[in-house]
């Protein structure tokens, strides 16, 4: 029997969920990996909004769906019907949206598949949560349903913190100074993360109080990093790097924990294993479900990221491979972009120490078990020229079997995109 779908998404949360061992506020979620399976080392197929959820709702990549900015910005998908809701309704489905998505402009939600949508009031997680619960219940339908299940947390700006968020006792995220300030900004991320995480659990509730969670599968994840410096809008781990629990029927359940390294474009290809669909034409993932089963230990033995633009243009690319991660840049920049770092405690205080100034690596190597906060750029270092040469070859290799726009040297953003000066913030 097909299975119902959830697909429950935070906004810019990474793997700052405490399932990942971080003392964070989130009990529901925590659960949620107990009963099922834990992806240790997911990632974003890009670290900006629009284009992480386009990949992971078309199974393709950003620069192959259309994807290569923000949706207020003026990008769009170059082919809805691609959607994965689209996808499903064509089988049997019956697809639903509540709350928050930005892959499509809220007039343009019906091209997407979404025969009903719901908005709340806001995209905060305490209206959607309620929202969707109350979806379930009165749910009357005998087809499988896809429900996409969308909260702005964790985006900025954070809520004020609460009383059990005493930023005194709190650790920032690593790689961020320990400060009065970072604490405090840290202690409204948690109250951020204690709203999504009531609302997942409202959801959760009620799939349990309408008989309905042994038949479905329900997936929680986000779109890429934390809105902070060197995180977000960036194509190393902080910026790519995702939690992704799915719980569910076909063996997702016990509590099993993923090393192995996948990304999101893999679960398209797994939904439709699981609801017997034919498989279209156009992913470029790989079905979790071999890993899941310990039919495997591995899915890939390489994985991309991408981010073109965000609120400026910031084009980049990166290749994983083994211990390895390959980055390079397609701009000359020779300033941190600030319009793509969101403004927060850390980016106020890193640019008074004049961390905007510094010029960003043109290309970078770094070795993820030795270094793995990416201090280290061994591009340069010739005991490492074989690997630098493999990896830029393999990239570029990716690059022209998808037709990425940046193999032309003259790129410039669409004229349609509304974009951010570049330099904007460094006086």
């Amino acid at each position: 029997m097909a299975p119902n779908i959830i697909y429950i998404h935070t906004h810019d949360t990474g793997r700052f969920v405490s399932p990942y061992g971080y003392a964070v506020p989130t009990p529901h979620i925590a659960g949620l990996a107990r009963q099922g399976v834990l992806f240790r080392r997911a990632f974003s197929a890009a670290p900006t909004c629009s284009p992480s959820r386009a990949a992971l709702l078309t199974g393709n990549w950003p620069h192959e769906n259309g994807m290569i900015g923000l949706v207020h910005r003026g990008a769009r998908l170059s082919d809805p019907s691609q959607h994965l809701a689209n996808v499903l309704n064509a089988a049997g489905y019956e697809s639903a949206l509540v709350g928050f998505q930005h892959v499509a402009p809220e007039d343009e939600l019906s091209e997407l598949g979404y025969g009903e949508v719901v908005f709340p009031g806001s995209f905060h997680g305490y209206d959607v949560g309620p929202a969707a619960a109350d979806w379930l219940r009165s749910r009357r339908s005998e087809k499988p349903f896809f429900l996409s299940v969308g909260f702005s947390e964790t985006h900025r700006v954070y809520p004020e913190a609460t009383e059990a968020d005493d930023p005194r006792y709190i650790a920032v995220p690593a790689g961020y100074p320990d400060t009065p300030e970072i604490r405090e900004d840290t202690a409204r991320l948690h109250a951020s993360l204690r709203i999504a995480d009531n609302a997942v659990g409202d959801v959760l509730q009620a799939l349990d109080e309408t008989g309905l969670s042994a038949d479905t599968l329900v997936i929680f994840t986000t779109d890429h990093g934390l809105p902070w410096p060197n995180a977000k809008c960036t194509v190393g781990d902080a910026g790519t790097g995702v939690a992704l629990i799915m719980r569910g029927p076909a063996g997702f359940s016990g509590g099993k924990v993923v090393d192995a390294m996948v990304s999101q474009i893999d679960i398209f290809p797994t939904l439709t294993e699981l609801a017997e669909i034919a498989a279209p034409e156009w992913l470029r993932g790989t079905s979790l479900r071999p890993l899941v089963a310990g039919e495997s230990e591995s899915i890939r033995d390489e994985l991309f990221a991408e981010v073109t633009c965000h609120a400026a243009a910031e084009p980049m690319r990166s290749i994983r491979r083994g211990a390895w991660l390959f980055m390079r840049r397609f701009d000359g920049a020779e300033f941190r972009i600030l319009p793509n770092v969101d403004d927060g405690d850390a980016k106020t205080l890193m640019r008074s120490h004049g961390w905007h100034k510094q010029a960003p690596d043109r290309e970078a190597l770094y070795n993820s078990v030795l270094d793995p906060h990416e201090q280290v750029n061994l591009v340069n270092d010739p005991d490492y020229s074989d690997i630098v040469a493999d990896l830029r070859d393999r990239l570029e290799k990716w690059m022209e079997e998808t037709n990425d726009p940046l193999l032309d040297p003259h790129w410039k953003p669409p004229a349609n995109f509304r974009l951010e000066d570049r330099s904007s913030g460094q006086s």
